[in-house]
Formats: structure tokens, C-alpha cells, sequence
């Protein structure tokens, strides 16, 4: 059985849990506290992040888009990067926008500041980051509206691992209830359409102890 060491509202992990379920693969989900430094742990993956996802073999695989990618290859059906390799670009190119854009404008100043500053005991949120993170979501927001007014995905007709790195983002700050969604109403439609597959569901039943989400975060109509 393969087991996916993960934290609850890593996005990095999220976006692992969505694929593995896309492609109907089984794993065991164990949650790993990465500020313990356990020397097992660091033994499957001496940086001592997560995600790491561990075959049944024994291989250890970590970091999200490395993981990704060789699930894409080992399982290419259905396939969430593309067949061609302008498509494949492209999908690349918006996981890198979520992982690197979003994620330091945005998720690391609403989730990073609010949730994991407290699990990690290092003081109250920064409010200029969190002010920061809610203005400029609104930019982020705004391009996933234009993206799918001209596409029907992110990054073209398939749901794909864009659509997967987005939602996966979006779905932390969403437990937290900090996403604008009617300011957005083309990014909230294709976000419940995300919120609709099988694959995203298990990550709307995350309830992390001490910290439940917020009313609306599971329901399917917002």
C-alpha cells in the first residue's frame, strides 16, 4: 500500500491527494508534524517537508510536482499534465504561477501567517502579510476568471494538474473563509465545478483539530 506523508493545509500535499485519487490510485494518508524532525522521516527525505509519497516497493518519492509527474508517467489514464507538448507547457507553466505567484503572494500570507505561525508556535499573524494576502487575491482571482471564460479548464478543454495546483491552493484559504467568492463569480463557478469531482471531496471532509472551517468550506453551492 503506498502511503502519502502529508499536513493537512499544505497545498503541495493537497495537489498529491487530488492526483492519486484522479488516478484512482490507493494510499494511506499519514499525517506528518515536519517540525519534529523525526530521523525516520528524514530518512525517506533529508529536507523534511511533505509531501513524500512512499510506493509499495519502498521507493520514496517528495515534493509535489516531481510526485505529479512521475504518477502522470507510471499512470498516464487519465493523464493531468497532456499528451502534447504545447498543452503539457502550458499546464506546467500555470502549476509553476499557483506554486510560485500565489503561493507567495497569497497563501503564504493568509494560511502561512494565520494557521501555521500558530501550529509552529511563532506568534500572532503579521498583519501587513495578512492584509497583503487579502488584496492581492483578488488579482489571482481575477486571471482564473479569464482563463475560463476562454477555456473550459485552466489550461484548455481537460481538467488537468492546473486546475488541481489552483483548487489545491484555494482550498486552504478557503477553510480559513478568506476567499472572496462573490467578488469572483467566474472563478467561484469554475471552483465548485473542482469541488464537484470525487477526487476533491475527501479534501472537503479535512477537519484539522482545534481549527474546524468554515460553514460554507464543504458545501458544494458555496
Amino acid at each position: 500500500m503506498r502511503v502519502l506523508y502529508h499536513l493537512w493545509l499544505s497545498p503541495d500535499c493537497r495537489k498529491v491527494r487530488v492526483a492519486l485519487l484522479e488516478k484512482g490510485l490507493d494510499f494511506e494518508l499519514r499525517a506528518e508534524y515536519i517540525w519534529e524532525r523525526r530521523d525516520e522521516f528524514l530518512a525517506l527525505n533529508p529536507a523534511g517537508d511533505v509531501p513524500v509519497l512512499v510506493e509499495s516497493d519502498g521507493s520514496a518519492l517528495s515534493g509535489s510536482n516531481a510526485i505529479c509527474e512521475f504518477l502522470d508517467e507510471v499512470h498516464p489514464d487519465p493523464p493531468l499534465i497532456g499528451r502534447q507538448a504545447l498543452g503539457r507547457a502550458e499546464v506546467r507553466r500555470l502549476v509553476h504561477w499557483f506554486d510560485g505567484k500565489f503561493d507567495g503572494e497569497v497563501t503564504e500570507n493568509l494560511v502561512g501567517e494565520k494557521m501555521m505561525k500558530r501550529l509552529l508556535g511563532q506568534g500572532a499573524p503579521n498583519s501587513k502579510a495578512v492584509r497583503a494576502g487579502h488584496a492581492n487575491i483578488h488579482h489571482h482571482l481575477d486571471y482564473i476568471g479569464y482563463l475560463t471564460e476562454r477555456r473550459i479548464w485552466l489550461a484548455g478543454d481537460t481538467f488537468s494538474l492546473a486546475d488541481i495546483t489552483a483548487a489545491a491552493h484555494l482550498s486552504t484559504i478557503d477553510y480559513l473563509g478568506d476567499v472572496p467568492w462573490k467578488e469572483h463569480e467566474e472563478a467561484k463557478d469554475w471552483y465548485a465545478r473542482v469541488k464537484s469531482r470525487p477526487s476533491f471531496r475527501a479534501l472537503l471532509e479535512d477537519n484539522v483539530p482545534g481549527a474546524p472551517p468554515q460553514r460554507h468550506y464543504a458545501n458544494l453551492d458555496f
